[in-house]
């Protein structure tokens, strides 16, 4: 049987490339910048040299098991995940989905859709007059109350500060605190940032 032939200049079509030296290339890589770590860094933190991360990066690679272990305990995902169908960037919360509650005057909303250590971001709104007492946190933790807009005022160890649209106030949040809508007519929101301080 005469061999099958290519039009002049075009070479020979080569196979699809093994699935999941794909998936592994396009996973390793998006996880690494992510993560914002350089090849070098990464490569390091998974004991590996850096060419053996970069032929990872590259599709190329015919890694041991003990080499895939590695890569992704250092991306902190199972081995699975790193050699699987890439995940999407990105996912979309219905608002349904963000946690909101009522605590006194003040509806709370929260703005990570996931629980990220260490961090509460909240959209704080206080009813017309309305008031929040906060909580204590665990020592050295720090809060953040960015007035977005209506005017209010913070109470902490006795000192009292107004916030108007754009003002920002840094506190300790392990001593007691409140926070009071000044207009009796109409809502006031702020964004509240909690960075608690780790458990001893």
């Amino acid at each position: 049987m005469a061999a099958v032939g290519y039009p002049s200049g075009m070479a020979d079509p080569s196979p699809p490339p093994n699935a999941s030296a794909a998936n592994l290339a396009a996973n390793a890589r998006r996880l690494r910048e992510a993560r914002g770590f350089s090849q070098q860094q990464i490569a390091q933190l998974a004991g590996i040299p850096r060419p053996t991360w970069a032929s990872l990066e590259s599709g190329a690679a015919n890694p041991t098991l003990a080499v895939l272990a590695r890569a992704a305990a250092a991306l902190q995902v199972s081995i699975e995940e790193l050699i699987g169908p890439p995940r999407t960037a990105a996912r979309r919360f219905a608002a349904a989905e963000l946690r909101s509650r009522r605590r006194q005057g003040a509806t709370l909303r929260a703005l990570l859709p996931e629980a990220v250590p260490g961090l509460e971001i909240s959209r704080m709104e206080l009813g017309p007059g309305g008031q929040l007492g906060g909580i204590p946190h665990t020592p050295g933790t720090r809060e953040y109350l960015t007035c977005e807009s209506g005017r209010i005022e913070l109470v902490a160890s006795g000192e009292r500060w107004e916030l108007e649209p754009g003002d920002a106030l840094v506190f300790r949040g392990d001593q007691r605190h409140s926070y009071r809508n000044l207009d009796p007519r109409r809502p006031a929101v702020a964004i509240s940032v909690v960075c608690f301080a780790p458990r001893a």
